[in-house]
């Protein structure tokens, strides 16, 4: 008897600098194309880390953090069926404003 494995697919990453608004519009988008891509798998994990510098550098040129930042975050939470809402996490290092990483088990 030959029992499959289940295979691991990705991760899929992408990553995103621009005006706060747009970036995440982009992520979001990009999360859309993905769950399109992977298609019917057993599970899906989705996480966006978001670079503290490169927020800081953003918001001290004017850009405004609120809504748009509560109004991504909801959305990624409640649109896309998934099991749990993605995880958003700070980091401390310089890079894109937002990498997103979507792994799945077909």
């Amino acid at each position: 008897m030959n029992h499959a494995t289940p295979s691991i697919g990705g991760p899929l990453v992408w990553a995103f600098d621009g005006p706060l608004a747009q970036c995440f519009a982009d992520v979001e988008d990009a999360l859309r194309r993905a769950i399109v891509q992977v298609g019917d798998v057993a599970s899906i994990a989705v996480h966006v880390d978001l670079s503290l510098p490169a927020l800081d550098r953003r918001v001290r040129a004017g850009e405004r953090l609120q809504p748009a930042y509560a109004e991504f975050v909801a959305r990624l939470g409640s649109r896309y069926g998934l099991q749990r809402a993605p995880r958003v996490r700070p980091v401390r290092t310089e890079g894109p404003l937002a990498t997103l990483v979507v792994a799945y088990r077909s």
